[in-house]
């Protein structure tokens, strides 16, 4: 749909500025024309990149087909984007929500603990969390076995708090639904015995993290992972250790998390350095 959008938008702007009818016959000089337009009207970045990805496509497609015989698209480049640091919730917020609120105990009020100290407890992704089965639970060895991109697997330990709520968890869904799912079925379901999805999980993590933030922009599962990875930096935890928990395919994606806790490097230096 947004694709549909962007062209439609193309499309009008040809035919108002330059009496064109068709896409097909604009140059390099007209798309960049429109590009020059979208930055002037102070749209986002991002937003232009995507128009861009959709007119190379676009552009791409209309060469396959015989329709062009050059693709203009070859001589636009795309604007910088700044990097955007991550949403995260202050450590004391989030481990007094954790460790004050009384969730109801019950399978529902564990399984609701269960869902956010799993997200801030190994910062896993949602799909990740929605993935755990019985068998990728090992409680001897206080481990998790997460699926990620690319159905890579790594092993995530396990707090001890963690730990017991998931104990606790599998005890009351046994109680509730009997055993018959717990050898190799979903770890995390509903109440109706359903394997849970993204926005049951959404709203779930919505719900709770309105207790300790107003902020919509910090009420989703992927703050519980930033926060998870910049907790850790911030007591001194290895960043290549970091990137393998988070299951980052490389550490320049895991370096983000470097600007987040700058307030601690500069009390460290101010400290430590002689100079300082």
């Amino acid at each position: 749909m947004s694709y549909q959008t962007d062209l439609r938008q193309f499309a009008e702007y040809l035919h108002t500025t330059y009496e064109l009818e068709k896409p097909a016959q604009a140059d390099h000089t007209l798309i960049r024309s429109w590009i020059v337009t979208l930055m002037e009207q102070q749209r986002d970045p991002r937003t232009v990149n995507r128009k861009i990805a959709c007119l190379r496509s676009y552009y791409k497609f209309l060469l396959r087909t015989g329709v062009i015989s050059k693709n203009p698209m070859l001589r636009i480049t795309s604007p910088k984007v700044g990097k955007k640091l991550p949403d995260f919730l202050p450590e004391d917020s989030l481990n007094g929500l954790l460790n004050s609120f009384a969730f109801p105990d019950t399978f529902v009020g564990v399984r609701d603990q269960l869902i956010m100290e799993l997200l801030y407890g190994t910062g896993i992704r949602l799909s990740e969390l929605l993935g755990i089965r019985h068998d990728d639970v090992s409680l001897p060895a206080r481990t998790v076995r997460v699926t990620g991109k690319g159905n890579k697997q790594r092993v995530v330990p396990l707090n001890p708090t963690l730990l017991q709520v998931l104990e606790r968890y599998i005890a009351l869904k046994q109680h509730e639904f009997g055993s018959g799912d717990n050898a190799r079925g979903v770890l995390l379901v509903t109440n109706k015995q359903e394997p849970l999805y993204e926005k049951f999980v959404y709203r779930t993590v919505k719900h709770y993290l309105g207790q300790i933030t107003t902020a919509s922009s910090q009420q989703h599962p992927h703050v519980l992972r930033h926060s998870f990875a910049t907790h850790l930096l911030g007591k001194g935890a290895d960043l290549n250790a970091i990137k393998e928990l988070l299951g980052h395919a490389n550490l320049a994606a895991t370096q983000v998390y470097t600007h987040l806790s700058i307030d601690k490097l500069k009390a460290v230096f101010e400290k430590a350095h002689p100079k300082a």
